[in-house]
């Protein structure tokens, strides 16, 4: 696991003014640090990417250049995820893209727990390629699962590199429990836990609501 805030640098920054209550009303300067932190995961994901060796030709002459080989999947599951991935997408700015709609469906009563809806995928062919999962609240892992599992009965990538901004623990260990196919977990940041409602503590506060309004 790759834990971003682990190492201290700007990134902080960005993950700050995610969380901080006086930054939180501007949706602009919000997306903008999602988008921010998706660059810094990417350039940290590139380097575990192969790479080839290429002639460069300038005005002035030839440089030898190492370039990804194979540019990745990127598949987001909306709606929080659209800014963060756009990162990604800034960086990555060959590869294709999926995306995925799913929302949870919280059950009459509290106890029973909260289950997936999931409603739509439009994805690219992921067999034997690389695929990046972007979702930046990695809460009870449900959707992380119910994803993989779906993309599955498409094709068998070739890697799998799930990136959050922020998880909790009891999300990750339900990735762990119930994902059998071999991945990678990025995240900026690991909080306390999930509250009674599932939502996580100290987080900061619903992504999706901040980036674009409250849904009803």
């Amino acid at each position: 696991m790759f834990i971003l805030e682990d190492t201290n640098s700007v990134a902080n920054h960005f993950l700050a003014e995610l969380r901080d209550t006086n930054h939180q009303n501007d949706r602009l300067k919000f997306r903008r640090n999602l988008e921010r932190l998706g660059e810094v995961m990417a350039y940290e994901i590139s380097k575990t990417f192969a790479f080839h060796e290429v002639n460069v030709e300038s005005p002035l002459g030839t440089k030898k250049s190492s370039l990804i080989s194979e540019q990745p999947v990127l598949v987001a599951v909306l709606r929080a995820a659209l800014p963060f991935y756009q990162g990604f997408l800034n960086f990555f700015d060959k590869a294709d893209s999926g995306f995925i709609g799913a929302y949870r469906k919280e059950e009459g009563h509290e106890n029973k727990g909260i289950e997936i809806e999931y409603l739509y995928q439009a994805t690219p062919d992921i067999n034997n390629r690389c695929l990046i999962l972007i979702d930046p609240m990695l809460a009870t892992g449900k959707s992380i699962v119910k994803t993989i599992d779906n993309l599955q009965l498409k094709g068998n990538p070739k890697s799998i590199h799930i990136v959050s901004v922020i998880a909790a623990p009891e999300g990750i260990r339900y990735i762990s429990e119930n994902i059998t196919t071999p991945y990678k977990l990025w995240v900026c940041s690991i909080d306390e836990c999930l509250n009674e409602q599932s939502y996580i503590i100290p987080g900061l506060g619903d992504a999706g609501d901040l980036c674009f309004g409250n849904k009803t």
